[in-house]
């Protein structure tokens, strides 16, 4: 794959809309999620979870309602049907966006609708106890004013955080949501293989996040869900800066993009030369290329997670970067989790215990940061599957071949 030598309308031209066999999850798996949750939540002892309104209750009902200062969401009980609770005049909205369908409980402007959270809890036979308090899970992404709120009123309650039971289901995904992954992150790739093409000095950065956003419409999403596009000495600042560059020969180019497509996001970072690459650039963008693969060699099921990072930091040492976060050298985690928002669970840091499991997926991305000079960042996702970690997009070749 070149670099450069097409305009805009012929890197355009050649690119073609790639969903056309993509199938959206359907009401049937919403369903077996969840089953698998209220298995996990008796597992626990939890009696109830709320799902607030965004990814966690799109994720286990398919209804998509955007967060906001009212409180809109889904009690799932452990046994049982789930119930919904949000303000009264927005019902027959909430209804029209149901995939799993359930009793809508309704709040008046002028009501609490956590004292109403708590009415609904007593109904469903999860009553206050204070010798025997029932365990509720707090969707984790629920502003503080629902949490505080319903701390207020929980007496005989125990509140905890749901993300043992969330974050457990959404961590392992399906063989639907694997597919859905792979072609939306095939769809960013052909993105940044036609930027490549349309880079010429004097470009800008602006210019290109432009073009990547038309590229990812041409191929099938709505836009750019985001772009990072850095040259120069710009690129040794992971998430970016505040003033537009302009690319000039022998300038690294980072650019870190995604697009979004029922519900499932991609993430892919690209760093090569604009023209001819330096002695100092080719060995970084190598220790990079090294570290990258420690990961991937690392991650097996049952192992966990931080020694996927410390195996990209061992390799980074070895090189003479780090120790550590140091710099120059890997400032950040090796990788995030990623499905239906950008960053979940678990994460590729000293930090996270959690075992390696089939169905992970996670970002591989240990950047090489060098202030003054420049930074590499190879970005590919990997799952994993029972014979260990399968590549979601081929890692780049070398520096002139980044695409492979």
């Amino acid at each position: 794959m070149s670099i450069g030598g097409k305009t805009f309308d012929e890197a355009l031209g050649a690119l073609h809309d790639m969903t056309g066999a993509m199938v959206a999850i359907g009401r049937d798996e919403h369903l077996q999620r969840i089953a698998t949750a209220q298995a996990r939540m008796r597992e626990l002892g939890v009696a109830a979870i709320w799902l607030n309104a965004g990814t966690n209750l799109t994720y286990f009902t398919g209804t998509k309602w955007h967060p906001s200062e009212r409180m809109v969401g889904a009690i799932l009980p452990a046994s049982g049907a789930l119930e919904y609770i949000a303000p009264a005049f927005e019902e027959c909205t909430l209804q029209g966006f149901m995939q799993v369908e359930g009793p809508v409980n309704c709040w008046e402007e002028h009501e609490s609708p956590c004292q109403l959270f708590v009415n609904v809890l007593g109904r469903m036979g999860i009553t206050a106890s204070e010798a025997a308090p029932p365990r509720i899970g707090m969707c984790e992404s629920a502003p503080w004013f629902i949490a505080d709120g319903v701390r207020r009123l929980a007496a005989g309650y125990t509140l905890d955080n749901a993300s043992a039971v969330t974050a457990f289901c959404r961590s392992r995904k399906s063989g639907a949501e694997i597919a859905l992954m792979q072609r939306v992150k095939d769809m960013t790739l052909e993105v940044h293989k036609a930027a490549a093409s349309i880079l010429v000095e004097g470009i800008t950065t602006v210019e290109v996040a432009d073009f990547i956003a038309r590229a990812h419409r041409q191929v099938g999403a709505p836009g750019s869900y985001f772009c990072i596009v850095l040259f120069g000495e710009a690129t040794a600042y992971p998430h970016g800066v505040n003033y537009v560059q302009t690319l000039r020969a022998g300038d690294m180019v980072l650019i870190d993009t995604g697009c979004k497509v029922m519900d499932y996001i991609s993430d892919i970072t690209r760093s090569y030369v604009f023209g001819e690459a330096s002695e100092r650039q080719r060995l970084v963008w190598n220790a990079e290329k090294a570290a990258q693969q420690a990961a991937f060699e690392a991650a097996q099921l049952g192992v966990p997670c931080r020694r996927v990072d410390e195996a990209a930091r061992a390799s980074l040492e070895a090189h003479g970067f780090g120790p550590g976060y140091k710099l120059p050298g890997l400032p950040h985690r090796t990788g995030h989790g990623i499905g239906m928002d950008i960053h979940e669970w678990p994460y590729l840091v000293g930090s996270d215990d959690t075992p390696l499991d089939v169905g992970m997926c996670f970002s591989n991305e240990p950047m090489i940061c060098i202030p003054g000079e420049f930074g590499i960042r190879h970005e590919d996702h990997f799952y994993m599957t029972g014979h260990g970690p399968r590549w979601f997009t081929e890692p780049s070749q070398s520096i002139e071949q980044p695409f492979g």
